[in-house]
């Protein structure tokens, strides 16, 4: 288990701020560490259960593939992990999280408070600090020689891959001036802030493979590199990536290749993107020829200018073919792509024709579901979806009959014509995200929803992949109450074109009585026409309904 850490007081008594000073070696290192996770008993060639799982490594079995982040004992024996603040920390520099101002404000909590006044005094002299640098100041009063100044990137769905290579450059930052100063060790708390709204574990992919791919580089110069928590989520979060980047063992490092994001970023931790990288085309009408030997350059005159520029094209003898080869123009590959998809639309679609909806899309990948459900959830926790939530078209339940929570689904309150779509799938990923990460089950009232619009299948595929493969495995059971023949109709066409394992997983229930065989009474708040469309269908046959507790009873 995670271990913590004995303090003790610099010099036998406390600092001035109170709090004691906890030294480099009491610090468990990552090395040493026993923490194994969830990955200490788990076979490295099953289906695991992680979003992270990549797409290429998923489906198999990690022969063959190359370890992205090998065992590096050297490596490993410079990384700690500690749950504290790193004010209290006796190394060379701890890292402040902080705005473009440097105010005190807007600083790690707790940290100028630990300094004292000198601080904000140093820092008010700098003339600010650009998102994605750092900047040094004294430690004052802190047991730290230096306090290295860093200004997280806000983050926004749309631009995810803008702020990913900011918080990249914040790390590496801090590391570039930590060597910069001659100094080797080095606390770093979670740079990125909630104010800012940046996801915790993507923010953690992103600080671990930096520091990693930086100490491949410059481990000579850096003796110790601390990663602070404060919060047990962030410890939790820490705990079970830090073996995907930093393996201990060779059982580690089949795992992580197998549960590693498939974008881990270049040599040094930042994402590319193929578009924006530049791209060298051949010289127009060069002629590739045996190499030339290359010719001393002299003046030329003004009348021989039209000649040299005429044998220009025997530059491209000096090209090296394998340079100018290059793939595929990103730019031409989309145009392919957009005329397909508008080959797609204008062409006959049966299962539009049918009504279903566009059901004709490639399928995702594990990585292309995790990013798609990350960037969902980012934005639905930056917005207030209380408008959805008062419509009761999906709200969580107790537990069923063995304990797995449950959630429910109303389908007469889906009001197509009035509901923003796109805000409801928000609001769907935010409330099952608690429970989708271990077994549970839906309860789906289609009492009289058949006088209401419904969605297209197309629409229910969207959704089922923007809640990812973990929805999948997890799910246990949908059980479905009044089922009319149209529903067994869509659900049998989405068992055949969308999805055949959940799907498969639906139970349909006549009667209100078999729903609590499997999900308890107290355990689900029903609304009051479900009770009147179950006796209007069964026509109340040994059945008694209490009108004040809506409990239903068999006839004695």
């Amino acid at each position: 288990m995670y271990r913590p850490v004995a303090t003790t007081t610099r010099g036998g008594v406390p600092t001035d701020s109170g709090d004691s000073v906890v030294t480099l070696d009491q610090v468990p290192r990552w090395i040493d560490s026993d923490v194994r996770y969830l990955y200490e008993n788990e076979d490295p060639n099953s289906d695991y259960a992680d979003p992270l799982s990549s797409a290429s490594g998923s489906e198999g079995n990690a022969n063959g593939i190359i370890s992205k982040f090998p065992v590096d004992h050297e490596i490993n024996s410079k990384i700690y992990l500690w749950r504290g603040d790193p004010w209290n920390l006796e190394v060379d520099a701890v890292v402040n999280s902080t705005n473009e101002n440097l105010d005190e404000a807007h600083s790690s909590p707790g940290l100028h408070a630990a300094a004292g006044p000198g601080l904000a005094e140093e820092c008010a002299t700098l003339g600010g600090c650009r998102t994605g640098m750092a900047k040094v100041t004294n430690a004052y009063d802190l047991p730290a020689r230096r306090v290295i100044h860093t200004v997280g990137p806000k983050y926004a769905v749309k631009y995810h891959t803008a702020a990913e290579n900011a918080l990249s450059h914040c790390y590496r930052s801090c590391l570039e001036l930590l060597i910069e100063n001659g100094l080797q060790s080095i606390a770093m708390g979670c740079i990125y802030t909630e104010a800012k709204n940046y996801p915790r574990e993507p923010a953690a992919h992103v600080a671990i493979r930096t520091v990693r791919r930086f100490l491949e580089k410059q481990k000579d110069k850096i003796e110790a590199v601390v990663f602070c928590t404060t919060t047990s989520s962030d410890t939790e979060i820490y705990k079970r990536l830090l073996p995907l980047y930093f393996p201990r063992d060779n059982h580690e490092e089949e795992i992580a290749r197998l549960k590693l994001p498939a974008d881990v970023g270049d040599e040094n931790g930042e994402t590319t993107t193929a578009e924006r990288k530049i791209r060298i085309k051949p010289l127009p009408n060069a002629k590739v020829s045996s190499p030339r030997t290359p010719q001393a350059s002299v003046d030329l005159s003004v009348s021989n200018l039209g000649l040299s520029r005429r044998s220009s094209s025997y530059l491209g003898a000096f090209l090296d073919p394998a340079f100018m080869s290059l793939i595929k123009d990103p730019d031409q590959r989309r145009r392919e792509q957009w005329e397909k998809t508008a080959q797609a639309q204008n062409s006959w679609n049966c299962f539009k024709m049918l009504g279903y909806g566009e059901l004709g899309g490639p399928a995702l990948s594990a990585a292309e579901e995790y990013t798609l459900h990350s960037r969902y959830l980012a934005k639905a926790n930056s917005m207030n979806l209380s408008e959805i939530a008062e419509m009761k078209i999906v709200y969580r339940g107790g537990v069923d009959s063995e304990g797995r929570p449950v959630m429910v689904v109303v389908g007469a309150h889906f009001l197509l014509r009035c509901l923003d779509l796109e805000r409801f799938i928000l609001f769907v990923v935010k409330e099952f995200e608690p429970v989708i990460q271990k077994p549970y089950s839906i309860v789906y009232f289609h009492s009289a929803a058949s006088l209401q619009m419904q969605p297209d299948l197309g629409w229910m595929k969207r959704l089922q992949q923007i809640l990812g493969r973990k929805h999948q495995r997890n799910l246990h059971a949908i059980y479905v109450l009044h089922p009319t023949f149209g529903l067994k109709s869509a659900i049998f066409a989405l068992q055949l074109f969308v999805d055949n394992v959940v799907w498969k997983k639906v139970v349909y229930l006549d009667r209100l009585l078999q729903l609590f065989r499997y999900v308890p009474r107290e355990q689900l708040t029903i609304p009051d026409f479900v009770f009147q469309h179950d006796l209007e269908v069964n026509g109340g046959k040994g059945l008694i309904v209490d009108p004040r507790t809506k409990y239903v009873y068999q006839r004695p």
